[in-house]
C-alpha cells in the first residue's frame, strides 16, 4: 500500500474514522496517567520546590508546538510539490492545535519563571524565538481566512510555513546560537549530568507521548472536518451554479 493512497479524501476519511477511537484512547490514558504521576508522586526539587512540577505541561506542549510547526512545513512542501489537498488540508487543521500548544507553553513558562527568575518575561533568545512562532501561528491561521481561494490560500500559507520554519528552529536551538539567557538548558539529555533525575524524566516521557498523541488525534479529527467542509461548500457552490 502506497502512503499517497492517502491523498484520496475519501481514503484518508475512512482510514482516520476507524484509527481515531484508538487514537484518542492511548492519548487520554497516556496524558492522564503521565499528568498525576507528575504532579502527585514525585518530589518537590531541592531547588525549585514544587514549581519543577510545570515540567509535566511546559516541556511536552513546548515540544509540541515546535513539532506541529514541523509537520505543516512537511505537509505545505507536499502539496507544493506534489498538489494532493489532504496535506493542505492537514496543515490547515494543525496550526490551531499548535497556537494553543505554544499558548500552554509560553504561559505556563512564565508561571514558572516568575518565582525562579523574578520576572514573568525576558527577552531571552529562546523566549523571543518562541513568541515570534506564535505570531506565525496567528499569520498563518489568519491568512488561510482571509483568503477565499482555497488553492491560492493554501500556496500562500505554504510560503508563510517556510519563513516560520526558521523561528521554529530557532525556538529549539536558540541557545546554540547566542547566549544562553535566562532559560535554563534542555531538560532532557544524553548527557546523564544534565538531564533531568529519573524520579521526573520518566513521568515526563509519558506526558510527551500523551501530548503526541493528542496532537495526532486532533489533527485526524480536524482534517476530516475540513475535507467534509470542503466538500460541502463545493455542493453548495454547485447548486448555486445549477439554480
Amino acid at each position: 500500500m502506497s502512503f499517497w493512497e492517502y491523498a484520496n479524501p475519501r481514503k484518508f476519511l475512512t482510514t482516520s474514522e476507524r484509527v481515531l477511537p484508538l487514537v484518542w484512547g492511548l492519548a487520554a490514558i497516556t496524558t492522564l496517567v503521565g499528568l498525576v504521576w507528575g504532579f502527585f508522586f514525585t518530589p518537590d526539587d531541592f531547588r525549585m520546590g514544587s514549581t519543577v512540577k510545570i515540567i509535566f505541561l511546559h516541556v511536552p506542549s513546548a515540544l509540541m508546538a515546535i513539532n506541529a510547526w514541523f509537520m505543516m512545513l512537511l505537509a505545505s512542501i507536499i502539496w507544493i510539490v506534489r498538489r494532493h489537498h489532504v496535506s493542505a488540508l492537514a496543515a490547515k487543521a494543525a496550526a490551531p492545535v499548535g497556537a494553543v500548544m505554544t499558548v500552554i507553553a509560553l504561559v505556563t513558562g512564565a508561571i514558572w519563571g516568575q518565582p525562579m527568575w523574578g520576572t514573568w518575561w525576558e527577552w531571552d533568545p529562546r523566549l523571543t524565538s518562541f513568541l515570534v512562532l506564535f505570531l506565525f501561528y496567528l499569520g498563518y491561521i489568519a491568512l488561510w481566512e482571509a483568503i477565499e481561494d482555497p488553492d491560492t490560500a493554501a500556496d500562500l500559507t505554504s510560503i508563510l510555513c517556510l519563513v516560520g520554519s526558521v523561528f521554529a528552529v530557532l525556538s529549539r536551538y536558540a541557545v546554540l546560537f547566542w547566549n544562553q539567557g535566562l532559560h535554563q538548558g534542555a531538560s532532557l539529555s544524553l548527557d546523564k549530568e544534565e538531564n533531568v533525575a529519573d524520579v521526573f524524566s520518566n513521568p515526563l516521557y509519558v506526558c510527551m507521548v500523551g501530548f503526541a498523541l493528542l496532537f495526532i488525534a486532533l489533527v485526524l479529527y480536524r482534517t476530516g472536518t475540513e475535507i467534509r467542509l470542503r466538500r460541502m461548500k463545493a455542493l453548495i457552490a454547485r447548486e448555486r451554479l445549477e439554480g
